[in-house]
């Protein structure tokens, strides 16, 4: 049987660069693999002038309103979808989201299931039948997450989840760092919080999709777990997983555990490129 071709997607302000050690390994083996940017971000992302405006004003950080305020689920999902099209060549694709892509995902797998031929959830928000991802972020389960802690201005007043990547408060860049990217090689870390976008849309944390049997509950799903995770704390990973099982009990979660932080692809990206060339 041969493999249906690697589509991977990102999480929240990160893009399509963050997989290229994965994607190597992929590719090496022969099978297609590309990454691709989620709505508002990489090649889509759009940065507020506050971070750049000199002299600096951080009363600006707080106040100014995204550039990326309006996109939403809809608006991610549509773009996910032409994007599994395009590679697919109209055949199914596997896809493997990280982190808030996992929305993205779902939301795509469930309006065109006939596109994707497995789901891959890595470290991912896999939210249950018309639940938002941010129930998630702000439930009891989360406790101690650092990505929280980082931000920079309220979401709702902004539209957008902000980090002042340009900061030189050695604490503040730290926490950034623990959050993501604890188990990353330092200047690897440095390199990655240099490239992320200081604005993530928060639309799609709080959009949601209703799942169906014939749709999304039908197409084979994989959980990658990461016991080290900042960002998704690994008792949120276990809701999610437990929350679709008994969702569509006929159709259970492979799960496969990685002791790892937020962003394995870059700390151990042997092992990531491994458990997706093994899938089918």
């Amino acid at each position: 049987m041969t493999a249906s071709p690697l589509l991977f997607l990102h999480g929240y302000w990160h893009g399509s660069w963050c997989w290229s050690e994965v994607a190597a390994r992929v590719t090496a083996t022969g099978r297609p693999a590309v990454a691709v940017d989620m709505a508002g971000h990489g090649l889509y992302a759009r940065r507020p002038e506050c971070l750049s405006r000199r002299p600096f004003d951080p009363d600006a950080v707080a106040t100014e309103v995204s550039p990326v305020a309006g996109v939403g689920l809809d608006e991610a999902a549509e773009l996910l979808v032409s994007q599994i099209r395009q590679v697919g060549r109209g055949a199914p694709v596997t896809v493997v989201a990280h982190s808030m892509g996992g929305t993205v995902l779902t939301r795509a797998a469930q309006q065109a299931p006939e596109l994707v031929d497995r789901m891959v959830y890595l470290t991912a928000f896999m939210p249950a039948s018309d639940v938002p991802a941010i129930a998630y972020i702000q439930s009891a389960e989360n406790e101690g997450e650092l990505v929280g802690p980082s931000l920079r201005a309220d979401p709702t007043a902004i539209g957008a989840l902000r980090f002042d990547l340009a900061s030189e408060d050695a604490a503040y860049r730290e926490q950034l760092r623990q959050a993501f990217f604890g188990d990353v090689d330092p200047a690897a870390a440095d390199a990655a919080l240099a490239l992320l976008s200081p604005d993530a849309p928060v639309g799609i944390a709080t959009g949601s999709t209703t799942l169906t049997a014939g749709a999304w509950g039908s197409i084979p799903r994989t959980y990658v777990t990461c016991a080290q995770d900042m960002a998704v704390r690994p008792a949120v990973q276990r809701r999610l997983i437990a929350e679709a099982d008994a969702a569509f009990p006929d159709n259970p979660t492979s799960v496969v555990a990685l002791d790892a932080s937020h962003s394995p692809f870059l700390s151990m990206p042997d092992q990531v490129a491994e458990i997706v060339t093994n899938l089918v």
